[in-house]
This record gives C-alpha cells, structure tokens and sequence, in this order.
C-alpha cells in the first residue's frame, strides 16, 4: 500500500493493476499530488522567520497544517463546482489524466461536500487559535486565500473563467501563503518578505500555465477564458518561459542585495532542468504519451511541476543552510 500511496502522490493515478485503499482514495480525493507546492510556500515563509527574535515554532507548525488543509479543501470545492457547473463531464481533460472524485465513483457529491465541512473546520479552529496568538491581521491573510480559492470556479466571480484565475494563484501561494506564514510565525510582515515571496509566487504559476496550455481548446470550447486561451497557445508558452527564466533572475537579485541568504543560490543547480523546460515549452507535444507516462493528455504541465519542485526544493534548501551557516551578501562596506 506505501507503494500505492507514493504513486498516487506522485502522479495523481494509482498503479494499474493495484487495488484500492482507503488512504489512496483519500489522496485522489484531496489531489495530494500538488501538495508539494504548498509545502514549499509555507516552508519558504517559516525559514525567511527563522532569524526573527520573535519565531514561533509552534505558530509555524500550526500554519503549514493549515495551508495544507485549506489547499485539500480548495481542491475538492474546484471538483464539487466543476461538477455543478457542467465542466467537468465524461471525456472532459479533467476526467482523463487522473480520477476525478465524483465522477469516478472515488466519492458521492454529498461525501464530497462533507470532506470540505470537515477540512473547513479543521481550519476554522486553527484559525481561530493563531488569531488568538498573532492577531487579526491572520484573519486578512487567510480570508483572502480563502476568498480567492473560493471563487476560483464559484459563481458569480468564476476567477478561472475570466483570465484571474493565474494571478489569483500567484497571490495565494505567493505574498499570502508565504507572507501570512511569516507573520503567523513572528508577528510581524516586513515588505521585504512581501519581495521574497514573488519569485517562487511566479513559479508556482508556470505549473497553472501549463495546464492550462494544456487545456486550452478544451477549455476555449467551454467558454472558459483562462489566460492561455486570452493569450493563445504560442504567446501562453512564451509568456511561461519567460515566468521560468525570471524566477532565476529574481532569486539572483534577492541574494545580491541581501534580502535572502546567498545559500539560495543553490537553485542555479537547477539551470540544467530550466534548459531541458524551456526547449519542451518551444515544441508541440508528442502525438501520444510515452512509455509509462501516468497523466496523458497533460504533457506541458508536468515538466513545469518537474521544474517548480527542483528550483522550488533548492530554494527551501538554500534557507535551511542559512538556518545554520548565515550567509548574506553586504552592500555596505
């Protein structure tokens, strides 16, 4: 079964062939396999912390609970709402690569409805506890993300379907889960750490462009106008290896003037996988998946996931040697 629940972690498809199990089922329902991400985020706003005189670790642990549970949560309300709204059918990109809950018969609509009660509660009390301890600004932080996790795909806003849904993202697991986690875990929200947010913000949206390049005509014939189908395919992966690219850029510009600690420029031993991206996003994919090849049709937006957990894991760890060995650049004499 650990096996199993590895495979589903890792594509989002449990093994042909293997049985299923609960905790298996549990984490097609909650699509842990993006979970990474969100990990890196909160990660990210907890090390930035690490050197304040005011860092909780417990606060911090409380949070990355919390963004881990809301994220569980934001994606099975995307399930539930593509299902009522008529998006997610039979044959429809969503339903293909990976089991959707309700249409694979992973969950009833009203099993589904009680995980997300379940998740929110979760949430609320620990919501309620790190208000308690850091005050209401959390309340500022987590009703944002909520609100534009929420209306995502919910009416009337429908972010997704007006060209918002990629800034909306880039908000969420940017400025909010990495800011929001940094003053859950000191108190307090330096723009600086706002700054230190945006290169990984701008990763984490390359992996959404690639999906959503990847349903494009599926998605332009459903009315939904993400970006890529405002944008058109060619300017969409122009646009996402451009986003690639600048995350480097930007890290570079945060080490050399001290806002991050030079150990993150680690994530220059991810250049060579930013190359092999970059020379996939110029090319058509292939006419079928390749051997073994688990979520078919997607192709672009598992080599952005590939990207984001190598850049965005080096990242994590450039802050982590900074917990033990300091290691900032000086532009005072």
């Amino acid at each position: 079964m650990v096996s199993n629940w590895g495979a589903v972690i890792a594509t989002q498809n449990l093994p042909r062939g293997a049985e299923m199990d609960l905790v298996s089922r549990w984490l097609l329902i909650i699509r842990a396999s993006v979970f990474p991400m969100t990990l890196c985020s909160g990660l990210i706003g907890g090390l930035l912390a690490v050197h304040s005189p005011d860092t909780s670790f417990g606060c911090f642990f409380l949070a990355l609970v919390g963004l881990v549970v809301a994220h569980a949560a934001n994606n099975m309300i995307n399930d539930l709402f593509d299902v009522i709204g008529g998006v997610d059918t039979a044959g429809y990109v969503r339903t293909v690569y990976a089991p959707h809950p309700i249409l694979s018969g992973l969950i009833s609509k009203q099993g589904l409805i009680a995980a997300i009660l379940v998740a929110n509660v979760i949430d609320l009390a620990i919501l309620v506890q790190l208000v308690s301890l850091r005050g209401w600004p959390v309340l500022v932080f987590a009703l944002s993300g909520l609100f534009i996790s929420v209306f995502y795909v919910a009416p009337p806003l429908k972010l997704k379907h007006r060209g918002l849904g990629e800034p909306g993202v880039a908000i969420v697991w940017g400025p909010l889960m990495i800011g929001g986690t940094y003053f859950v875990t000191t108190g307090s929200a330096p723009p600086w750490v706002f700054l230190a947010s945006l290169p990984y913000a701008m990763l984490v949206t390359t992996v959404l462009f690639g999906k959503h390049v990847d349903k494009l005509d599926s998605d332009a014939a459903k009315g939904i106008r993400t970006l890529p189908v405002i944008l058109g395919r060619e300017r969409a992966l122009s646009w996402t290896r451009a986003m690639m690219a600048a995350y480097f850029v930007l890290v570079a510009l945060l080490v050399v003037t001290g806002v991050v600690s030079a150990w993150c420029l680690l994530v220059v031993a991810a250049i060579p996988r930013l190359l092999e991206t970059l020379e996939t996003f110029r090319k058509p994919p292939p006419d079928g998946p390749p051997p073994g090849y688990p979520i078919w049709p997607l192709w672009y937006v598992a080599w952005a996931f590939r990207l984001n957990r190598r850049a965005g894991g080096l990242f994590v760890l450039g802050l982590l040697a900074d917990c033990l060995i300091p290691l900032h650049v000086s532009l005072h004499p």
